[in-house]
C-alpha cells in the first residue's frame, strides 16, 4: 500500500507560480513511476507530467516549458513546479503513482485556480 498526500494548491493570478507537493508513505520502495494529473470541470482527467524511478520525465504539450516535475527520494516527495500559469490550468490536481507490481494509487487532489 502507498499513501499519497498533496499540498500546495491555491489561487494565483495569471502569470504566477505555484509548487505542488506530493508526500508518499507506505511501500514507497515499490514506486516505479510518479506523476501529476489534473481534471477541470466537465473534462476528463489528463496527465500533466510524470517521472520514473530513473528520473526520466514526460510532459503534456500544454505544460511543457512551464511546469517541472521532480522527485526527491530522501523525503519521499514529488514536486510539480508550475510557472507562467494560465486560466486554462485551473483544475483539481491529483498525485499518482504506479508500483513495480503495476498497482495504481491516487492522492485526494488539490485545487489550483488561476484567475485575476
Amino acid at each position: 500500500q502507498v499513501q499519497l498526500v498533496e499540498s500546495g494548491g491555491g489561487l494565483v493570478q495569471p502569470g504566477g507560480s505555484l509548487r505542488l507537493s506530493c508526500a508518499a508513505s507506505g511501500s514507497i520502495f515499490s514506486i516505479a513511476t510518479a506523476g501529476w494529473y489534473r481534471q477541470a470541470p466537465g473534462k476528463q482527467r489528463e496527465l500533466v507530467a510524470s517521472i520514473t524511478s530513473g528520473g526520466s520525465t514526460n510532459y503534456a504539450d500544454s505544460v511543457r516549458g512551464r511546469f517541472t516535475i521532480s522527485r526527491h527520494n530522501a523525503n519521499n516527495t514529488v514536486y510539480l513546479q508550475m510557472n507562467s500559469l494560465k486560466p486554462d490550468d485551473t483544475a483539481v490536481y491529483y498525485c499518482n503513482c504506479v508500483t513495480i507490481l503495476y498497482r495504481t494509487y491516487w492522492g485526494q487532489g488539490t485545487q489550483v485556480t488561476v484567475s485575476s
